[in-house]
């Protein structure tokens, strides 16, 4: 299988992304941190490619970006209004968040755990990508695993030639530093993965409740 690479700015490269996509194909694309390879959530079998492509192990979920907050609900159930309150402030943007998932979500994704975590990304080619898809996109950095997260589409491709189906290429990432991972089904909610929102921002913004 040969990658093909487009320009987000080529008329056709939504178009095209998401015949690819609905069809179980792979395609990265960037976002507001890093470069992420995608899979349309309600297809297994396209999430299952995700951990064969990167060499990631089956047992490490997944995340869902989603084109709003009001997407969760698809999703997610008992959302704790401790969830509302950091989308309110940091959706669109760099914090992930990990809430109980609803039974649509495929264990493939959520590594056969109760878990789903879920962000939705800064950035217009993202979001609209994900709109036209009509559903959340299971994504992780576009990379092997345990290499570094790339910024850029020539990254990706070095990366997974002809191991992914099409590569979006918008230039380089504004972000560069991949989000804040923060479990809001743990009492005290905990911070999974430090990232480019801080442990203040989020402690002060939940001290609001």
């Amino acid at each position: 299988m040969r990658t093909q690479v487009i320009a987000t700015t080529d008329p056709e490269a939504i178009e095209k992304a998401v015949q690819l996509l609905k069809a179980g194909g792979l395609v990265a694309f960037p976002t507001d941190t890093v470069y992420g390879v995608g899979a349309y959530a309600f297809l297994p079998q396209a999430v299952e490619r995700i951990y064969h492509v990167k060499g990631r192990p089956l047992n490490k979920p997944i995340p869902l970006l989603l084109d709003s907050a009001e997407s969760l609900p698809q999703v997610a159930r008992d959302i704790a209004p401790e969830a509302w309150l950091l989308t309110k402030r940091f959706w669109p943007g760099a914090l992930t968040l990990v809430l109980r998932r609803k039974p649509a979500v495929p264990d493939i994704v959520t590594g056969g755990g109760a878990t789903v975590a879920l962000r939705v990304p800064d950035h217009p080619f993202a979001l609209k990508l994900i709109q036209a898809v009509g559903g959340p996109i299971a994504t992780t950095s576009a990379n092997l695993t345990g290499h570094p997260d790339p910024q850029t589409a020539q990254e990706v491709v070095e990366y997974l030639e002809g191991r992914i189906d099409l590569v979006l290429d918008g230039g380089r990432c504004p972000g560069g530093i991949p989000s804040t991972v923060m479990d809001l089904t743990e009492t005290p909610p905990a911070i999974v993965r430090p990232g480019a929102i801080s442990r203040e921002e989020l402690e002060r913004e939940l001290a609001c409740l």
